[in-house]
């Protein structure tokens, strides 16, 4: 498990609990330390102790001895991190697993796109789904893994099922790598505009959660992947949830914290600060309409002024919908077939039925 914050420390503390050896790779070897010496991350997951079966090193090393590398760091720390798992250390047959919910810079690229042109796509995967860090340790959570190749998917899905958590299996990582940027982006747009009714917050999130979708539709995404687990549950929990670094950050961001300030006030990562003007680049470049996702983009880096945005998110109108005509006399066949008489066969009612 690269990266001890909240996440990664909570996942090692719950696969552990299913009887899966871990290892914990901390940022640096003082934070190993004190986490081996304190069993317990008391910056990022205070009260949850880490363990017996939690083995806990520097990022340097740990990884020799692998069948699974779970990446529980920032999407735009993934360029700092793959160059570890290049090396002779990784076995051939280690699978590498995304945890994050953002998308990789400079280009904007979803996590398992990069991972699957360096080690193939099927040694990689991802996991998405509503899954609060201390929650997930005591209440358990509801997970999607997410590979092209079934029988990774599969393995990871026992692994969390051993552990105590419901898990999807799915074959469509890039719909719920996208969709995990989507609820992001929309809880924080949800957070930015909050004070200004909930219509409109509920407005912001709907319409940049449609414009993802969008986008995800044209690379090749299904829709069950935006609906399901992945999208609007993992939304739903992110939303309502106070503790959510997301939303949190776009009520800072309506106060008029800079950006750049938000995750020191935060105390962790916001990867929709830097991930939303990622994907509003990406969307453009690929033809999608997304006006309320660039505008977020504009929100974050201070170009967009607070009553610009709401108002924005206020009058602006999807695109119309393609309508499906159906063939002449349809409508007409089902009613026929569905009426009384058919339905008692066929036998029309005389005038003595008729009171």
């Amino acid at each position: 498990m690269i990266g001890a914050g909240s996440f990664g420390s909570a996942l090692a503390v719950l696969l552990a609990g299913g009887g899966v050896r871990v290892t914990l790779l901390a940022r640096t070897l003082e934070q190993a330390k004190r986490l081996a010496r304190e069993r317990e991350n008391r910056e990022y997951l205070p009260g949850v102790q880490l363990p017996s079966q939690v083995r806990v090193e520097p990022a340097s090393g740990g990884i020799e001895r692998s069948d699974y590398v779970f990446l529980a760091v920032p999407s735009r720390e993934l360029p700092e991190v793959i160059p570890m798992l290049q090396g002779p250390e990784l076995p051939r047959r280690c699978a590498v697993v995304s945890l994050a919910k953002g998308l990789v810079p400079p280009a904007g690229l979803p996590p398992t796109r990069v991972l699957g042109e360096i080690f193939g796509p099927d040694r990689v995967a991802c996991v998405g789904g509503p899954a609060h860090a201390r929650e997930m340790v005591r209440e358990g959570a509801a997970l999607v893994a997410a590979s092209s190749d079934e029988g990774l998917a599969r393995t990871l899905a026992l692994l969390f099922t051993r552990a105590g958590v419901v898990c999807e299996q799915s074959d469509d990582p890039l719909g719920v790598e996208l969709a995990g940027a989507a609820k992001n982006a929309a809880a924080l747009a949800a957070g930015a505009t909050e004070a200004q009714g909930l219509n409109a917050a509920g407005a912001a999130a709907g319409h940049i959660f449609a414009e993802v979708w969008h986008y995800a539709r044209r690379l090749g995404a299904r829709p069950e992947s935006m609906i399901g687990l992945a999208g609007t549950g993992d939304l739903v929990a992110t939303a309502l949830a106070r503790e959510s670094r997301n939303r949190r950050a776009g009520e800072l961001l309506a106060a008029g914290v800079a950006a750049a300030e938000i995750p020191v006030r935060v105390g962790q990562a916001v990867e929709a600060l830097e991930s939303v003007p990622l994907l509003a680049r990406a969307i453009e470049a690929a033809g999608v309409e997304a006006p309320v996702t660039g505008a977020l983009g504009r929100l974050i880096a201070g170009e967009l002024p607070l009553d610009a945005w709401v108002a924005l998110v206020r009058a602006t109108v999807p695109p119309p919908a393609r309508w499906r005509r159906a063939r002449p006399g349809l409508w007409l066949r089902a009613w026929r077939a569905l009426s009384p008489a058919r339905r008692a066969g066929g036998r029309k009612p005389g005038r003595e039925g008729i009171s």
